[in-house]
Formats: C-alpha cells, sequence, structure tokens
C-alpha cells in the first residue's frame, strides 16, 4: 500500500472545512438543547439539561460495543479466516496510531457493507459477506481505512453527543408543550399569558436538532473519507468503492441503520453525502495511484464463512442485514 505525496493544499481545505462545519453544527445543537431547557424552566431547566446529557453520554459511552455486534450476529474473524484482510486492518490502524488495532467481525449478509463501534481497545470492524465479494482488494482497502478513521477520529463518540443532544432538545420540547397543554385553560382565562413565539420554537425544536444531527453525520463521513486517503494515499480507490456501493444497491445501505423508512432525495434528509459530492471531492485531491497490492482485482468468495441468506430483511431489532 504506497502512499504516494498528496496534495497538501486539498488537504487542509478539506480537513478544516470539516472541522469547522462540525463544530459549528456541535455548537448550534447544544444551542438549541439550552434554549428549549431555558424556555421550559429557565435557567435551571437549562442545568438539568446539561446535567441529564452529560449523565447519558457516560453510561451510553461504557456499554459494550458486542451488543451491537450481537444484534448483527456477527462473528470474530481472525487469520485463520481472512489472512490478507486481518493484516490489512493491522496494517491501517498502525498508520492511524490506534493500539491494538480494531477486532474485525463478519455478518453474514448480503448487504454491501461496513460499520465501525466502539472506542479504543473496544474498538471493532465489520463487514458483511456481501461487502467481501464484492469489492476488489483495492476498494476493500479503502472501505477499511474509511472505518478505521471514524474509530480515529473519534466519530462514534462524536455522533453519540449528537445523539444525547438531539434526544434530550426532543424530550425538553415535549415537556414544554405538556405545560402548555395545562396552562391553556390560563391563558383563556386572561390569567397567564404564553409567549407564541417561543411556543413555536418548542415545536420547532425537534425537527431543527434532526437536521443539524443528519448535518453532522454528512460532515463526519467527508472527514472519515480525508482520513482513509491519509492512511493509504488512495483516493481513486474509495471512489471506485463508493461507485461499486452506489451502483450496486443504490441507498440501501443507509436504511440498515434508519429500519424499513426511504431515505428522501433532498440532501438536508440524508444522513451520508451524495456519492457524487464524495467522489468529486476525493478526485480533487489529485493523486497518482500505483497498484494498490499485487490482488488488486481480487474478490473475496471465502467458502470458510458462513452463508448469508437470499436476501435481507429486517429483524425485531428494527435493523436490516
Amino acid at each position: 500500500m504506497a502512499r504516494p505525496n498528496l496534495d497538501p493544499g486539498a488537504l487542509r481545505r478539506h480537513r478544516l472545512g470539516n472541522l469547522l462545519q462540525s463544530l459549528v453544527l456541535i455548537t448550534g445543537m447544544a444551542l438549541l438543547l439550552a434554549v428549549c431547557g431555558w424556555i421550559v424552566a429557565g435557567w435551571p431547566g437549562v442545568a438539568v439539561a446539561a446535567v441529564l446529557g452529560a449523565v447519558s453520554l457516560a453510561i451510553s459511552g461504557r456499554l459494550s460495543p458486542g451488543l451491537m455486534l450481537r444484534m448483527f450476529r456477527a462473528r470474530r474473524l481472525t487469520r485463520h479466516d481472512l489472512p490478507e484482510v486481518v493484516d490489512v486492518v493491522a496494517i491501517l490502524a498502525g498508520r492511524a496510531g490506534l493500539e491494538p488495532p480494531p477486532q474485525l467481525y463478519y455478518v453474514a449478509s448480503p448487504t454491501l457493507n461496513a460499520f465501525s463501534v466502539g472506542q479504543g481497545r473496544q474498538a471493532a470492524v465489520a463487514v458483511t459477506s456481501g461487502l467481501l465479494r464484492a469489492m476488489t482488494l483495492r476498494e476493500l482497502i479503502a472501505v477499511l481505512a474509511h472505518e478505521i478513521s471514524h474509530i480515529r477520529h473519534n466519530d462514534i463518540w462524536v455522533m453519540g453527543l449528537a445523539d444525547v443532544m438531539t434526544r434530550m432538545t426532543r424530550s425538553m420540547s415535549f415537556l414544554g408543550v405538556f405545560l402548555l397543554v395545562l396552562n391553556l385553560p390560563f391563558a383563556l382565562a386572561g390569567v397567564a399569558q404564553i409567549p407564541w413565539l417561543l411556543v413555536l420554537l418548542l415545536l420547532l425544536a425537534p425537527t431543527l436538532g434532526s437536521l443539524l444531527q443528519l448535518a453532522l453525520s454528512r460532515t463526519r463521513e467527508f472527514e472519515a473519507d480525508l482520513g482513509a486517503v491519509r492512511l493509504t494515499g488512495d483516493p481513486i480507490g474509495l471512489a471506485r468503492a463508493l461507485e461499486r456501493l452506489e451502483r450496486r444497491q443504490g441507498r440501501f445501505w443507509e436504511d440498515i441503520f434508519l429500519g424499513s423508512r426511504r431515505i428522501p432525495d433532498p440532501s438536508l434528509l440524508r444522513s451520508h453525502p451524495r456519492t457524487e459530492e464524495r467522489i468529486r471531492r476525493l478526485l480533487d485531491l489529485r493523486v497518482e495511484m500505483p497498484p494498490v497490492a499485487p490482488r488488486d482485482t481480487a474478490v473475496w468468495p471465502r467458502a470458510s464463512l458462513p452463508a448469508p441468506p437470499r436476501r435481507p430483511r429486517q429483524r425485531i431489532t428494527g435493523l436490516w442485514y
């Protein structure tokens, strides 16, 4: 996996833009939560929201990634199963400064997908049978680098923080509307006044929080793409992998984490950036990539791995695989 020189100007522009967008979006979500808390109970409401959010984040951070892996019925892979892939994960993790490297898991599913869970020594990367069978070695390396980049950038923690703030905002909104209903008779009797502009903000807060969370998810995907290129020096490999994913199953791979809901077309409602935009940014890095490995055209049909079902289905957990 040679690492040729990348365009430093393009790298700086993309990374600075991703960092600023992430900071702005997280700040916006925190401010929205604080405003909702203030509307409901004043400054004590802000303090309660902050404390509950911190406790929720601390509890969620202690949950074992094994829970998510068991939900997908994932099994641990060793060098006996896929020596080339296990070695690639170790090399990429070493370049990313992750020690020990994330554990590799296998999900028997025909969908083309890979995902990362956990942090630090509990981090893991899972790949599906469909992905292993469809990708060339060069493309698979790029996908694994993308997931390891998520772990390196603590994206699982960042998105966990965003999810906690979104849920707290939704709870504060519900509580505020509930209190409004209780005080509505007093308002109609002229005993109390209701600030309707603040009520409107409470009603819109859950939607605004969700939109900010989706925007943050797209930003972190761009940053993971950039991190993968820094690990492999191969934007073309990742671009090819994205093209294959889009061509083979379109946006279905996003449905894995969103249940049976159809991903809407407007970009504001997508959890992942448009594939065309991701590829454009990758090609903007302008690098000539030599062959990644001797088996650049290899695919991964492995008889030793469990055969996937004919088609994915929605499980009792709401996940598709």
